[in-house]
């Protein structure tokens, strides 16, 4: 099945970054130096993080989306666009809607972060919400077939897969040779395109993918060579919990990412406090991820290596940035 499915190439990713220029910001890295981090991973451990989170729209969903409306044509654009998402791809798809002058109609969970909500709408969207996510994907089709919308995925696509492909592309570029990279992976949409870029350019380097324990979707496929769903996710990365993965991006992860490993909701919110007391940067429980997983179960394999963390997303209200980060800063105060 791998076989059959068409990778990226690198004219391809390099075109798509030229067309998203106007629209897609090249976000900074930066080496992250700290007491608290070489006490925990050694100070002979380089880390270079990733800023994606700087992306417009506050997470990497920007790339995806982006890409995905601009390849439509005139009149397709006319008729408009839909989405499902509990908030992130909500946001980036109305975003890249109007970039091109498109209406958007976003169908969004009714779990729903009010302030993701909030930003959908900003960008222009008409919002409609659903009770669960399998209801809102068949709310999405309806809406495509009934009003002539194009549904625009969250991570399954070739499109998708270009413009998570430019920011790999984009940080090989910036950085040089790294010994080991770190990627969320939730439907598996960035993790499919970076990892390509990585092992297209940097061949050597080793691709760690992050998975929460609640939301372990690839970690099933990777395990049954095929893509496999989850009905009972439980974790608070929801950006990371998509009910199943698609063959295109799970075909794409299997063949680039090197390991899977598991991280917990309370690795999570410790790293949510160290990347805030350490870097001023305040993430969402996803954007966390590849940072959990340095400290935890990657902590003594990755030491003295030259390492890439993505920062991907901060798409998380005040308070509820607060809560967590409070959570994690009070168990790292005990240990």
């Amino acid at each position: 099945m791998i076989d059959q499915i068409p990778p990226p190439d690198l004219p391809s990713v390099r075109a798509t970054r030229e067309r998203n220029r106007p629209h897609v910001l090249e976000t900074p890295t930066h080496i992250w130096h700290g007491i608290d981090l070489e006490s925990q991973i050694g100070s002979n451990t380089e880390v270079v993080l990733k800023l994606e989170l700087f992306q417009h729209t506050g997470s990497f969903k920007a790339r995806g989306a982006v890409t995905s409306v601009e390849a439509l044509d005139a009149a397709t654009r006319a008729r408009g666009v839909t989405a499902v998402s509990a908030g992130n791809h909500a946001i980036a798809t109305a975003y890249a809607a109007s970039r091109f002058g498109a209406p958007a109609k976003v169908v969004m969970l009714a779990s729903a972060n009010a302030a993701r909500v909030a930003r959908a709408r900003a960008y222009g969207a008409e919002v409609v919400m659903a009770p669960s996510g399998a209801e809102a994907f068949a709310l999405a089709r309806r809406i495509e077939e009934e009003e002539g919308r194009t549904f625009i995925h969250p991570f399954e696509g070739r499109s998708v897969v270009l413009g998570t492909a430019t920011l790999g592309l984009e940080f090989s570029e910036q950085v040089g040779p790294l010994d080991a990279l770190i990627i969320a992976v939730g439907g598996g949409g960035l993790c499919a395109g970076v990892s390509w870029a990585f092992k297209a350019l940097q061949p050597s380097c080793t691709v760690y993918g992050v998975e929460p324990v609640g939301a372990d979707t690839m970690h099933r496929s990777f395990a049954a060579g095929s893509p496999q769903s989850r009905s009972d996710n439980a974790t608070i990365a929801d950006s990371l919990a998509p009910p199943y993965t698609l063959p295109y991006t799970f075909g794409l992860c299997y063949a680039n990412v090197d390991r899977l490993v598991l991280v917990n909701d309370e690795q999570i919110t410790e790293a949510m406090a160290l990347l805030f007391r350490e870097m001023k940067l305040a993430v969402e429980p996803a954007g966390a991820a590849a940072t959990a997983a340095l400290l935890g179960p990657l902590r003594e394999e990755l030491q003295g290596k030259r390492v890439g963390v993505i920062v991907c997303g901060a798409n998380i209200d005040i308070e509820g940035f607060a809560r967590l980060a409070g959570q994690g800063q009070a168990r790292s105060t005990c240990l």
